[in-house]
């Protein structure tokens, strides 16, 4: 049977095999069942995407049948093969959506099944800025697990995000991979229409991010194609449904790499037998580059790692937290004062330790000298060692400053990790993240309990108290110029975040300090100045001059911007922010929901549902995507009265910014504890409820002018 024809095979078979499915599903529940994934915006993604319909039952699911039915046309011609993996797909998705009809969670651990829209939105930032490079689908079964924990180790030392589909989970499990959406390894399931999850992260990338509209699929296509950089490992034994599915990926923009002999279609479908090649083939067919830093240290780094939790058991040495002390510091030095590469432990390392799991002290101070250094840029270089930490293997980093907590595993030590590797990272990232500002590096490590308390007392808290008192004079009208944040475009076309020192970048990622950094890292990256000239109208952040930057980055497609308003041409918001902002009219006053909070809100709507109508950098007039920190910044919404409109947050998001809201809730409106008057989802969640509770506190929002 040539290639043609077992594509057509193998859509009819999920054709024939959705059918049945659908039928046995409406004899036992009707037609008017609810249907539709979990935690999604958008149903049934990829017939949504496709058709422009939002699936909500089981009779609208058989209606769906016909789509699948118009694309098998077999005429033997790509265009015709390549519609009929596309009917494999649309019929993989409603097999795949019928098994949550049957069971609420049909999947079960190491296996995810569907992939939830905030994951999704949480991986938006990693992938605008190429810490995760690309998408690799793994499909199949390897020779042996050998071979296959090879290939997906390989892939996640280079920081891809791999899926895993068939048995190759099985061979992964018992070669120990690290597996899980936390170190970016992650097992769909084991039937090959399982893979559809994966199709259905990449349309709704394009959905969430690209602001594209359902029921122009081709547009969907060329967006996959352009902008999604994935691709697929088909191993062992091909089948009709594989091979047809793997047309559907191609399609799509995916090229398919295959250790089978196949009939090879330059750049979309490859064989490649030799497996010590196939990451190579496969990012060489993607188009994928890889930028290695060759680190001394005995284990591996790489952003994939980022997410990894050593738990009680797998520690084998604790510092910081609440235990011991923990801190680290960047400070700018003369060059005469730093010794570049000069790595020095003070107190006992790792291998002094003889019942584990231990806790010790730990401060890292980092001493720069470079002639374009600046001190306004020490926190921008400091924050980027919560990453560098967490890419090694083995190593865990949560907090800054003086409130940092770091565990090794016991893996990482029996492996040869030692305290100087944490110095052998930091240098070579610093020299290769900030070549333009750091010409020299020297780290100095101290465990040893009284000079790491004297070093911090020395060096880190005056330095912490110097910025913060710099920092707190830092606001929007003693500055001349602002800055502009294209990163998103990638997957945002018309997106674009002017950045202030009092409004960060709405993915919480980039703040005024770090786009000023970015753009002397990097004069001609994602980040330019914008002179704050031509003030149109303050109360509103008006400036002529943002209103043509943005109107030139985004291509036209955005002319008008203020940056202080929600209801007047808000920012566009690009689908990986932090937290949403939209009206609850009968309140008077906003509603803001974080992206972890999974159910629905005052305004009737979950996230994911709001977040659909204001992401992929549209403006939303009422709506408003932005980070955390903007929360209780004195520019939130100030057009519309400012953050006293705040009526309704989820618990963990007002524990969050309770402090410093309650502080300028103080300073502009003389009210005392705001945050307690702002109603929660343990108090109530339905529009009476809320007002109920905002009456009982006198909340301010209440007797403001009306917001609309």
């Amino acid at each position: 049977m040539n290639l043609f024809q077992t594509i057509f095979t193998g859509s009819n078979q999920a054709l024939d095999a959705a059918k049945n499915l659908v039928s046995e599903a409406i004899n036992e529940k009707g037609k008017d069942y609810k249907v539709a994934f979990p935690d999604t915006a958008y149903s049934i993604p990829i017939i949504y995407a496709a058709t422009g319909k939002k699936i909500t039952n089981l009779g609208e699911l058989e209606s769906a049948l016909d789509v699948v039915k118009s694309l098998i046309v077999e005429e033997e011609n790509l265009e015709k093969a390549l519609n009929s993996g596309l009917a494999t797909a649309v019929a993989a998705e409603i097999i795949e959506v019928i098994k949550y009809v049957k069971e609420e969670t049909p999947y079960n651990e190491p296996c995810v099944g569907f992939v939830s829209d905030p994951i999704i939105r949480s991986l938006g930032v990693p992938l605008v800025t190429g810490d995760i490079p690309g998408i690799a689908v793994v499909l199949g079964e390897c020779p042996d697990s050998e071979t296959a924990a090879k290939v997906i180790k390989d892939y996640q030392s280079k920081g891809l995000l791999t899926f895993l589909v068939g048995k190759v989970i099985d061979q992964a499990v018992e070669a120990n991979v690290k597996m899980g959406l936390d170190l970016r390894v992650i097992p769909v399931g084991y039937d090959v229409t399982s893979v559809i999850h994966v199709v259905s992260v990449a349309i709704r990338t394009a959905l969430i991010f690209g602001g594209l509209e359902a029921g122009q699929f081709d547009k969907f296509m060329q967006y996959t194609a352009e902008r999604v950089p994935a691709f697929v490992n088909a191993f062992g034994p091909l089948s009709e449904l594989v091979v047809s599915a793997g047309a559907g990926a191609i399609a799509l923009g995916f090229p398919v790499i295959t250790d089978q002999e196949v009939q090879e279609v330059p750049t979309l479908l490859l064989t490649q037998k030799d497996y010590d090649k196939v990451v190579k083939t496969s990012l060489e067919a993607r188009k994928i580059k890889i930028k290695v830093t060759e680190l001394p240290i005995p284990v591996s780094f790489a952003a994939a790692f980022e997410g990894e939790r050593i738990r009680k058991n797998d520690m084998f040495v604790e510092f910081g937290g609440s235990k011991t002390n923990g801190w680290e510091l960047v400070i700018q030095k003369e060059p005469s004062e730093v010794e570049d590469h000069k790595i020095t432990v003070i107190g006992p390392d790792l291998d002094t330790i003889s019942e584990p799991p231990a806790r010790l002290n730990l401060g890292i101070l980092i001493e720069i000298a470079g002639q374009n250094m600046q001190k306004d840029f020490e926190p921008v270089l400091e924050r980027r060692l919560h990453y560098f930490l967490n890419y090694i293997e083995g190593v865990m980093h949560l907090g800054q400053r003086n409130l940092t907590w770091i565990r090794i595993a016991k893996d990482a030590y029996e492996k040869g990790f030692r305290l100087n590797h944490i110095g052998e990272v930091i240098y070579a990232k610093m020299l290769d993240e900030f070549d333009q500002v750091v010409d020299k590096c020297q780290v100095t490590i101290v465990t040893e309990p009284e000079k790491c308390v004297e070093l911090r007392e020395k060096y880190a808290m005056p330095r912490y108290n110097e910025r913060d008192e710099r920092l707190s004079s830092l606001v929007d009208e003693k500055v001349d110029t602002f800055y502009s944040c294209n990163l998103c475009q990638s997957f945002a076309p018309s997106h674009v975040c002017i950045v202030t020192p009092e409004r960060l970048g709405l993915c919480g990622a980039v703040s005024w300090l770090d786009a000023k950094a970015t753009l002397e890292l990097n004069p001609t990256g994602p980040c330019q100045a914008v002179p704050k000239e031509g003030l149109i109208d303050e109360e509103k952040g008006v400036w002529t001059k943002v209103n043509e930057t943005v109107e030139q980055i985004s291509q036209g497609a955005v002319n008008n911007v203020t940056l202080y308003s929600l209801i007047e041409d808000p920012m566009t918001s690009c689908g990986c922010f932090e937290c949403i902002c939209g009206i609850m009219p009968e309140a008077n006053g906003v509603v803001i929901v974080n992206r972890e909070y999974g159910s629905v809100c005052p305004l009737g709507m979950t996230f994911g549902e709001l977040a659909s109508m204001t992401g992929g950098g549209v403006q939303t007039p009422g709506f408003m995507g932005h980070g955390r920190t903007f929360i209780y910044s004195k520019k939130f919404i100030k057009a519309e009265g400012g953050l006293g409109r705040i009526v309704w947050m989820p618990k963990e998001l007002k524990d969050f910014a309770r402090e410093k809201l309650d502080a300028a809730a103080k300073e502009l409106y003389d009210v005392d504890n705001f945050t307690d008057m702002i109603c929660d989802e343990t108090i109530a969640t339905d529009s009476e409820g809320v007002l109920a509770f905002l009456e009982e506190k006198g909340h301010p929002a209440l007797t403001m002018d009306p917001i609309m």
